[in-house]
C-alpha cells in the first residue's frame, strides 16, 4: 500500500491576477448579465477591477465576454 503524503496541490493560478475592465455600458443589457458585472466589483464604464485568477472568476468573465476586457498579471 502506498503513503500518501498531505501535501497540497498547488493550482496553476497560485501568485495569478487578473485585471478586469469594463469596456461596454450596461445599459440595455439583460439582469443576469448586470449581475455578473458587479460580482466582479465594476460599477460603471471604464472602472477597472483586480482579481485572483480562479475557475469561478473565469467562468463569471466567459459570461460577459463582449463587455469586458481582460489582462493578466503577475504579482509578487
Amino acid at each position: 500500500m502506498a503513503i500518501k503524503e498531505n501535501v497540497p496541490k498547488k493550482t496553476s493560478t497560485d501568485g495569478k491576477y487578473l485585471k478586469v475592465k469594463l469596456v461596454r455600458s450596461l445599459i440595455g443589457r439583460p439582469r443576469k448579465q448586470r449581475e455578473v458585472v458587479k460580482g466582479l466589483g465594476l460599477r460603471r464604464f471604464d472602472s477597472e477591477s483586480i482579481l485572483k485568477d480562479t475557475p469561478e472568476i473565469r467562468g463569471m468573465i466567459n459570461k460577459v465576454p463582449h463587455l469586458v476586457q481582460v489582462k493578466e498579471l503577475e504579482k509578487k
